[in-house]
């Protein structure tokens, strides 16, 4: 099996999120690798067009902010637990989609593997939603070891 030295863990505070963690925690300690936790904000997935554009950068973007840096810590101690070295990263401003957020930290960050929970969305909900998951495969200069959530679709109905 090979040995990683940086694995890092795209977060989003899902189940299947907590599962690739899990996934990626196994790894490291078995390896001995450093972990990197990234949750980039998506605030524009967030904007509803209620409220005005000075509320919304004066009141949400600053709760979304607080709630990644929950999450990252919450993750991170779950890390720390296992006597791994860990980073948090919170990505929130610039352009760009989630998968060039995470691709280009890879880069900087000299990760030699991305692990990713994929919610395993079919169809018209895959077109609307889109995934993530597929696009950070798409940009990564590493390999990417994808972690299935729990409802994924059971092989027979493939």
């Amino acid at each position: 099996m090979t040995r990683f030295r940086h694995i890092l863990v795209p977060i989003d505070g899902s189940p299947t999120s907590d599962k690739a963690l899990d996934e990626a925690i196994r790894l490291a300690v078995f390896s001995g690798a450093k972990v990197t936790l990234i949750h980039v904000l998506d605030e524009l997935s967030h904007l509803t067009d209620f409220e005005t554009g000075v509320d919304y950068l004066q009141q949400h973007v600053p709760r979304l902010r607080a709630a990644g840096e929950r999450l990252l810590a919450s993750a991170g101690e779950k890390v720390l637990a296992r006597s791994l070295q860990v980073e948090c990263v919170l990505i929130a401003e610039g352009p760009g989609r989630i998968c060039e957020h995470v691709a280009e930290h890879a880069r900087l960050s000299h990760a030699d593997l991305i692990v990713l929970g994929s919610h395993g969305r079919r169809g018209i909900g895959r077109v609307l939603l889109g995934s993530d998951a597929e696009q950070i495969i798409r940009y990564a200069p590493v390999p990417v070891l994808v972690v299935r959530g729990h409802d994924e679709v059971k092989a027979a109905d493939l």
